[in-house]
């Protein structure tokens, strides 16, 4: 009998030249639209808490908001989502990061976190770790306990954990 992860794995749809040529997208859309397939990965990944109390789950614009809002509720904890410049209607602190094919800016409202409250941080994907590195330094710029950093899914070749110091880290899925 498959494990979580492998069923899940094995769901995992590889699309090439996405966005740009040289990239392997990795679809999460067949674990979307399968709801056993999701339960199991908000299940996957709300354990990552390690049953620590979590008051804050912070998500990734745009798929971490997907597995983030569900963890959060699993966890009666809070949701804070990290979006791209522009798209947060209050006071935010922002911070630029480059990732595979190009560069961005992510953003968090200033009062998402208070100080000392404990996180999780949740997206879909760690690859090169720009991103989660950005939404990092954001959450301990808030004066937050960052638990972990949680992910469905890891591209170990890319080294993304490297840029994250000494944040833990959690992939239900590793490539």
């Amino acid at each position: 009998m498959p494990t979580i992860s492998q069923l899940l794995s094995d769901s995992i749809r590889d699309v090439p030249d996405f966005p740009k040529p040289g990239i392997l997208f990795k679809d999460i859309s067949p674990i979307l639209s399968d709801p056993a397939l999701l339960r199991h990965s908000m299940n996957e990944l709300t354990a990552t808490s390690g049953g620590q109390k979590i008051d804050k789950v912070v998500g990734i614009d745009a798929r971490g908001f997907i597995f983030a809002a569900p963890v959060a509720l699993n966890l009666e904890a809070g949701f804070v989502p990290v979006r791209k410049k522009g798209k947060l209607p209050w006071q935010t602190h922002e911070m630029a990061y480059s990732l595979e094919y190009g560069e961005n800016i992510v953003e968090i409202h200033k009062d998402a976190i208070q100080p000392g409250e404990s996180v999780l941080l949740i997206d879909d994907l760690l690859a090169t770790g720009g991103t989660a590195a950005a939404a990092i330094k954001l959450i301990k710029q808030l004066d937050a306990n960052l638990v972990a950093a949680s992910f469905l899914i890891e591209l170990t070749d890319l080294n993304g954990r490297e840029l994250l110091g000494d944040t833990p880290v959690n992939a239900i899925i590793s490539y």
